[in-house]
């Protein structure tokens, strides 16, 4: 049978695991052997306990998982340091939004003949992505979370000062503007969430139809606004929450937003450039972890 191997995620602030204990359980009762680097799922919630319950081994290096694995299960894109941990012939499953990768990814997959499956690329012939779904929920429901924290007034961020407003406002004082670029699954859940606290949340997509359906949805509560140039610079320009959700897996995402329109937001707004991983559609966006 085939051995899986789950190693710890080392980029920064990355809390993920490849394999819940529920999914190593599914694997191990088919047959298969299950190894996971020590405290692999700490960041995750999950004991290295809570894998040996259900038949996994733990190792305690990541040299070791690799060197003893047929497939490895991971979530980030590889780093440079996890490149020579690679077997020639070697599965992996993971994000790698190669599109933005760097070309000595790129030469080590195709040096090694490595079959690499990347999450963000798996679709049903329906075209539903049952990876990326799931992940895109979560991601645009925490975005008002992340907007209303970082619009506070007190935050000490290094040359940011929060505008100090409320998201849904009160009243006699106006709640926040959000604009969402793309109405996909994330900027239909952050749309959704947003709108439950109160927001003026306005969509942007080039796609008509699902403008109407997200509109019918929202039981009509929900701004929308067709996705050409001259619209997202205007909805960027009054936003105080700017939401980048547009997706295109597989491809860079363009940059929407430029240097010049970012100057003229308002001081004190917020960015969430959920897009970063595909090179990110604000002209300034940079990745941090």
């Amino acid at each position: 049978m085939t051995t899986i191997g789950i190693p710890r995620e080392v980029r920064d602030l990355e809390m993920r695991v490849g394999l819940s204990p529920a999914g190593v359980l599914s694997l191990t009762q088919a047959g298969h052997t299950v190894i996971i680097e020590h405290n692999a799922g700490r960041g995750a919630g999950f004991s290295d306990e809570s894998y040996q319950e259900v038949g996994a081994q733990v190792l305690y290096s990541a040299a070791e998982v690799y060197g003893r694995a047929d497939i490895i299960a991971k979530i980030a894109r590889l780093t440079e340091k996890e490149y020579p941990l690679l077997r020639p012939g070697q599965t992996i499953f993971s994000f790698l939004h190669l599109a933005v990768a760097s070309p000595d990814l790129l030469q080590i997959l195709e040096e090694k003949q490595i079959t690499a499956i990347a999450y963000e690329m798996v679709a049903a012939p329906d075209g539903h992505r049952p990876v990326l779904h799931p992940a895109s929920e979560i991601a645009g429901r925490m975005a008002p979370l992340i907007a209303g924290h970082l619009l506070r007034s007190d935050l000490q961020l290094p040359g940011h000062e929060g505008l100090g407003i409320l998201l849904g406002g009160i009243p006699g004082v106006p709640a926040a503007a959000v604009v969402i670029l793309g109405g996909g699954t994330l900027g239909a859940n952050a749309a959704r969430s947003f709108l439950g606290l109160g927001t003026e949340v306005t969509l942007l997509d080039h796609n008509l139809r699902l403008l109407q359906q997200l509109d019918e949805k929202m039981d009509g509560r929900l701004n929308t606004m067709y996705a050409n140039p001259h619209n997202i610079r205007r909805a960027a320009l009054f936003a105080d929450v700017l939401i980048c959700a547009i997706s295109a897996p597989g491809n860079r995402i363009p940059i929407l937003i430029g240097q010049d329109v970012v100057r003229q937001m308002r001081n004190g707004s917020v960015i969430i450039d959920y897009t970063i991983d595909d090179g990110g559609c604000v002209a300034t966006s940079r990745p941090t972890s």
